[in-house]
C-alpha cells in the first residue's frame, strides 16, 4: 500500500472507530454568555485540572533570559513578584521528543502551580500511521508520572495556513488527535486535561471549526486572540469563538493573549484593562493566560512584552489582583 493510501485508511479507521456508539452532542443553542446562576453541566468540569465553580485561573507563559531549567524558573519567579501574586497556570512549550517532568517543570509544580504544556505532537500524517508512537507513549508514561493534573494544549493553532505542511487536513488532525489521546489512555495518562486551541483569526474565517476532534476528546474550548495591527477589542476579536463555544460542553480558556509593543504603553494599558472587564463579564471563560516575552526578544509579529513599561504592567498587574482572578 502506498504512503498516501495508507494514510487515508488511518484516517478512516480512527474516523470510525470515534463515531461508533457517540451521541451526537446536545444543542444549546447560541449564547455568547450563558444566563447568570446557569448550572454547570458535568461534562463541562474540565477533566482532571477542573474549571473553578467562580471567576478564573491566570497564568502566563513567560520568556526568561535564559532558556535553561534554571533560568525557566528564574523567569517565572520575577515575574510573579512584579504582578505580587502566584501564576495558578504555567504555560510551556514541548517539540516532540522534548520530555515531560523536567527539572523546572517539578518545580512549578511543587510551588502550587498548574502546568500546561503545549506540545506540538508529531506531523499528524506520521502520527496516524503510528511514526511516532513511540515518543507518543513515553510523552504519555512522563505525564502519568507527574501523579497530579495538567493540561496539554496539543498542536495549538493548528488552523493557521503557514502550519499545513505539518497539520495537514482537518480529517488529518483530528486522526492523529484521537491517535494521540487513544495512546496516553492506553499508558494510564488519565491525569491530562486535552486543550484544543486554535486561533481567533481561525474562527473569523470560519476555518478553525472543521479542526474540532469532538466533545468527547476535548476538556477544555480555547483560543489564542491578539490585539493585532488594528488594536481591536478583545471582546469584537473574541465574538466568534464565544458564539461556536457556547454549543459545546467544555470550559473555556484564552490560551495566549497580548498587545504589540507597536502601540504606546497607555494604549496597550487600555487594551489589557478592557481584556480583563471581557473575561469578567463572559463567566464562561475559566483560565487566561497572558503571554509575555523578553523585551529584547524583538519579532517581525511584534512585542508582547509588558516591561519595562510601566503602564501596561499596572493594568496586568491591576488584573492579577481582581478578585474575579484570585482563587
Amino acid at each position: 500500500m502506498t504512503r498516501p493510501l495508507r494514510i487515508l485508511a488511518g484516517v478512516a479507521t480512527v474516523a470510525m472507530l470515534a463515531t461508533c456508539g457517540s451521541p451526537p452532542p446536545a444543542d444549546r443553542g447560541i449564547a455568547v454568555s450563558p444566563p447568570p446562576g446557569s448550572p454547570v453541566a458535568p461534562a463541562a468540569a474540565g477533566g482532571p485540572v477542573a474549571a473553578p465553580a467562580t471567576g478564573a485561573l491566570l497564568g502566563a507563559w513567560v520568556r526568561p533570559d535564559s532558556l535553561t531549567q534554571a533560568g525557566r524558573v528564574t523567569g517565572v519567579v520575577e515575574f510573579e513578584q512584579e504582578l505580587g501574586r502566584r501564576l495558578d497556570v504555567v504555560n510551556t512549550y514541548r517539540r516532540l521528543r522534548e520530555e515531560f517532568g523536567t527539572s523546572s517543570d517539578r518545580t512549578f509544580l511543587e510551588s502550587g502551580a498548574t502546568l500546561m504544556f503545549s506540545w506540538t505532537g508529531g506531523p499528524s500524517a506520521e502520527v496516524v500511521l503510528g511514526d511516532h508512537d513511540d515518543e507518543i507513549r513515553e510523552r504519555a508514561r512522563q505525564a502519568r508520572a507527574l501523579d497530579v493534573p495538567v493540561l496539554v494544549r496539543l498542536r495549538w493553532e493548528m488552523d493557521r495556513p503557514n502550519l499545513a505542511a505539518e497539520v495537514g487536513s482537518p480529517e488529518e488532525y483530528v486522526a492523529a488527535w484521537r491517535h494521540t489521546r487513544a495512546l496516553f489512555a492506553d499508558e494510564g495518562a488519565d491525569n491530562v486535561s486535552w486543550v484544543w486551541c486554535p486561533t481567533e483569526e481561525g474562527f473569523t474565517a470560519g476555518r478553525a471549526p472543521d479542526y474540532y476532534p469532538g466533545d468527547d476528546q476535548v476538556d477544555w474550548t480555547c483560543v489564542d486572540v491578539y490585539a493585532g495591527s488594528d488594536l481591536t477589542p478583545l471582546g469584537d476579536l473574541l465574538e466568534p469563538f464565544l458564539r461556536w463555544a457556547a454549543a459545546h460542553p467544555h470550559p473555556i480558556m484564552i490560551g495566549e493573549y497580548g498587545v504589540s509593543r507597536a502601540w504606546t504603553a497607555g494604549q496597550r494599558a487600555s487594551w489589557l484593562r478592557d481584556a480583563a472587564a471581557v473575561f469578567r463579564r463572559n463567566t464562561q471563560i475559566k483560565a487566561v493566560l497572558y503571554f509575555e516575552s523578553n523585551p529584547d526578544n524583538r519579532t517581525p509579529a511584534g512585542e508582547f512584552a509588558l516591561r519595562p513599561d510601566p503602564a501596561p504592567l499596572e493594568a496586568f498587574r491591576t488584573t492579577a489582583h481582581d478578585p474575579h482572578f484570585r482563587r
